[in-house]
């Protein structure tokens, strides 16, 4: 449909908590997930929300096949989830370097947690119900905070651990190497 304008860091509607879906299956629900999609895909983006393109709806899309953004991420089903839920299933955290569309240009090393289920609706209402992990589950949670109002940023530990992507480049691949040495 159309490629909508990604809301940026200092946006004040990026703080506001997206209201529920009450209808599924219609023409405007078609129309917001297909300016989603559009608008991921131009922006090479995993996921996003549908609060990122000024619509304060709690949807949000993701999927991962290969990404150059994120070069060492497994797949991740394609999924549209509306209204949706997560529950920790486990203390277990990791810290992993995060990038967004409303933060163009950096990335930060964020602490989430590993090991999650998540529930919401798809499209035509029917229940999605998943366990996620590691790469999956970090995702899930990223999308999940831009319902809530959060980004990234104020979620990182060490602001020494947030910077321009460019600059960052090779810090975040040795840091992958090594991780996959272990």
């Amino acid at each position: 449909m159309a490629i909508r304008p990604v809301l940026r860091m200092g946006d004040s509607r990026l703080n506001l908590v997206a209201e529920p879906i009450k209808e599924f299956a219609t023409p405007e629900l078609q129309d917001i997930l297909t300016d989603m999609f559009d608008t991921m895909e131009i922006e090479n983006g995993i996921g996003i929300a549908a609060p990122q393109i000024n619509i304060s709806k709690r949807i949000m899309i993701f999927s991962v096949d290969t990404n150059p953004r994120y070069p060492y991420a497994e797949p991740i089903p394609t999924t549209v989830l509306i209204n949706p839920e997560i529950t920790i299933l486990g203390p277990e955290m990791d810290e992993g370097w995060e990038a967004c569309l409303s933060v163009p240009g950096m990335r930060g090393l964020v602490p989430r947690y590993l090991h999650l289920k998540y529930k919401g609706y798809d499209f035509h209402g029917n229940l999605i119900e998943r366990e996620a992990h590691n790469f999956h589950a970090i995702v899930v949670q990223h999308e999940y905070d831009h319902l809530n109002g959060v980004l990234y940023p104020s979620r990182i530990k060490d602001l020494t651990k947030f910077g321009f992507e460019e600059e960052l480049q090779e810090t975040v691949r040795n840091y992958y190497l090594k991780r996959s040495l272990s």
